[in-house]
């Protein structure tokens, strides 16, 4: 759990994902879209990915991607995501974390 909080605190935005899910590429997609860069890290891809994945778990994120970290807090998955971004809270976390400046 530590390696996950240790990397979602290093930038504005962080995106946990697998390369094959079709959610986190739309996740990840709205992000750019709302002018952010989030750190990437694909699990199915890199060192400790499976470990990650069950800190994510034990974290709430079910299902563990995407999981997503703005300002270094935990904001959810997919679901979560698409509501904040729905209920127009999305952007000002995002500016607030200075992951975009508009």
């Amino acid at each position: 759990m530590d390696r996950v909080r240790d990397l979602a605190s290093k930038k504005a935005a962080v995106i946990f994902t697998k390369s094959s899910c079709c959610m986190c590429h739309s996740i990840k997609q709205l992000f750019y879209e709302l002018g952010a860069s989030p750190a990437e890290h694909e699990l199915d891809k890199v060192a400790y990915g499976r470990e990650m994945e069950w800190a994510l778990r034990s974290m709430g994120c079910n299902p563990s991607v995407p999981a997503v970290f703005v300002g270094g807090k935990f904001i959810g998955s997919a679901k979560d995501v698409i509501s904040l971004h729905v209920d127009g809270s999305l952007k000002q976390m995002l500016m607030d974390a200075k992951a975009i400046w508009f």
